[in-house]
């Protein structure tokens, strides 16, 4: 099974290199098919490595000693197990049809080949990530993946959004890595190793004090990773990337790295409950506070971001509460919708010319009925309706936090749900049916390729029936991280699944009949509400004015008042000094015979003098 280990974690890696050399060639599409083929080759052993895990083994390989300085000694090994493998398949099946998907998108970028080889490294170093089996390694696929992103949101830097929304992520992402290393040198300082099964085996050994300080540094890591608030501005402004970039990076792999932390630090965080309830408090509230978001967002990228972020806190509050495999099934299940959502959005915006203001389109169902097939089937899974994927394990996440008596955070959850379901059919509803706009604005909308459209049918299937997986799912992860007991009685379950299943078809049957209607009148757009939605809360402008503008000044005030004034005058009197120095002393080698003579008889004075003011006194 090594073999099959180190094909699904460098075919990425070759195909990423592949790629970088016509990197700078205009575009080969050989690129595009050989690349999407390695990930393919990498998905497929994934699977390999799947059914072999299934059987109760580990498949755990140490390729070298890695870092060895003084009592350090951390090896490069990897580990694929019932949680890593889960990721390991998720990774590779969303990337594979991501970079099939991509060949269409990219078609007429003039850096058609630089794309491919970032998106491969991004695989990659997901994988390293996901596969290893220590804290450095994991914080090295961390790293390459915020690397990555920085590239491929930035892809287009040509855009001055695109490198100022590059940045924003690059830049919070490292301000919450931090937290994360003063977690890991905190668990090095007491435990002396950073090994998964050596950090786990004496974990319990530590003052719960110390235990609540790692999981918390470790969850800040988190936090940015997943973009949980308040470093959640990042997310949205991501869009800027090409939404091949937001289906793989902002649905399926990079934002859910947090989550799956979290999860692999599960025997951590089971110690600390306290912490956990934390983590499941600021995840409900962000379930609430993005759906609010999409709720009056007219961006169609956005709106999906928005929701990403909403349904990252759902996996957080299962998370948070002890309930890991769950959080895990649904991180799996919303990757497949969610990306389809994405790339579902990519041909909208091709077909509209890259407009992406759901107000100007409106009825394009007629010219992209494939399209609309997929994303309201994505919607549906999203809004957690039976018998689609989300229903099984959103529906398991308000579950937990019933059974864990968070009755307000089930509440909150339960709120989030019928707005998910809301905003999801307004997207559904203002962009495939109703009038017509695009048609008054001069557009002439199309459906994608065949071949983008059959990439996207897995997802749109196992969107349907991923669901039904949820007992071998729980049988299989539940052998490596801890179970999640539930003690509501049968009926309660019933009637929780019965609310929220209401709540969702209430907020798509709303949505349906007011946007059938013309949408909401004109006057909405004034109300406070919708201005303080549209404006994230003015969170970003806090931001702004808060952080970003008084370290412009002062950064300005260090330029010109300490760097110009005062290093830089220093280093240039010092220069004026010795040149001037120099002039002057060059007299001495003017060559001239008296000169030199002249000079000569000065120093003979000179250090008669010193000889016989300097001689010891007797």
């Amino acid at each position: 099974m090594e073999k099959y280990l180190y094909i699904t974690l460098f075919a990425p890696l070759l195909g990423s290199l592949i790629a970088a050399l016509f990197a700078a060639r205009p575009k080969t599409l050989f690129t595009g098919i050989v690349t999407s083929a390695l990930i393919a080759l990498s998905f497929f052993s994934s699977i390999v490595l799947l059914n072999y895990v299934d059987g109760d083994r580990i498949v755990h390989v140490m390729m070298m000693d890695w870092i060895s300085a003084g009592n350090i000694a951390i090896p490069f090994g990897f580990v694929v197990d019932q949680v890593s493998v889960i990721m390991m398949v998720t990774v590779t099946l969303v990337s594979t049809i991501v970079h099939i998907y991509s060949i269409g998108y990219m078609d007429h970028d003039k850096s058609f080949n630089r794309f491919f080889s970032y998106l491969s490294a991004f695989v990659f170093s997901m994988l390293i990530l996901v596969m290893s089996d220590n804290f450095v390694g994991l914080f090295i696929g961390w790293e390459g993946v915020g690397l990555c992103s920085w590239l491929l949101i930035g892809f287009w830097y040509h855009k001055h959004s695109a490198s100022w929304a590059a940045n924003e992520a690059f830049i919070m992402n490292r301000v919450a890595d931090l937290g994360m290393l003063m977690g890991l040198f905190l668990i090095y300082w007491q435990i002396g190793s950073l090994q998964y099964d050596i950090v786990f085996a004496n974990i319990v050994n530590l003052d719960i004090s110390t235990v609540t300080w790692i999981g918390i540094f470790l969850f800040i890591g988190a936090m940015g990773k997943s973009a949980q608030f308040p470093l959640h501005t990042w997310l949205a402004d991501a869009m800027e990337g090409p939404t091949p970039v937001s289906a793989l990076i902002h649905a399926a792999t990079m934002v859910t790295a947090g989550v799956y932390l979290v999860i692999r630090a599960s025997e951590i965080y089971a110690l600390i409950p306290d912490v956990g309830y934390a983590i499941a408090s600021l995840g409900a509230f962000v379930a609430v506070f993005a759906a609010s978001m999409a709720l009056v967002n007219r961006d169609l990228k956005r709106i999906i971001a928005y929701s990403t972020l909403s349904q990252l806190g759902y996996m957080f509050v299962a998370a948070g509460l002890g309930a890991y495999w769950i959080a895990l099934f649904h991180l799996m299940t919303h990757a497949f919708f969610k990306s389809l959502l994405f790339l579902g959005a990519g041909n909208v915006m091709h077909a509209m010319n890259d407009e992406l203001d759901i107000k100007k389109m409106g009825g394009l169902y007629t010219s992209m009925k494939a399209t609309a097939i997929l994303m309201t089937l994505a919607s549906i899974a999203l809004a957690g309706i039976y018998p689609f994927a989300g229903f099984f394990s959103k529906d398991k996440i308000l579950e937990v936090a019933f059974n864990h008596e968070a009755y307000l955070l089930w509440f909150a959850l339960f709120i989030g749900a019928g707005l998910t379901a809301f905003y999801s059919f307004r997207l559904v509803m203002l962009v495939f049916f109703g009038e017509s706009v695009h048609k008054k604005l001069g557009f002439h909308p199309h459906e994608a390729q065949s071949f983008v459209i059959y990439a996207l049918t897995p997802l749109a299937l196992l969107a349907v029936v991923a669901g039904f997986f949820e007992h071998s799912f729980h049988a299989f992860v539940t052998d490596l991280v801890r179970d999640y007991e539930f003690t509501l009685d049968h009926s309660i379950a019933l009637v929780l699944i019965f609310a929220t299943s209401a709540i969702a078809l209430s907020g798509i049957g709303f949505a349906v009949y007011k946007y059938k209607r013309g949408g909401f009148s004109e006057s909405l757009e004034n109300s406070g509400l919708y201005k303080l939605l549209i404006n994230q809360y003015y969170i970003p402008k806090l931001y702004d004015v808060a952080i970003c503008k008084p370290f412009t000044s002062f950064s300005r005030f260090l330029w010109k008042s300490i760097d110009v004034k005062v290093v830089d005058f220093s280093v240039d009197m010092i220069a004026r000094v010795l040149y001037g120095t120099g002039e002057k002393a060059r007299k001495m080698q003017s060559g001239n015979l008296s000169s030199m003579l002249r000079w000569m008889v000065a120093g003979i004075v000179i250090l008669l003098l010193l000889a016989i003011f300097l001689r010891p006194m007797v």
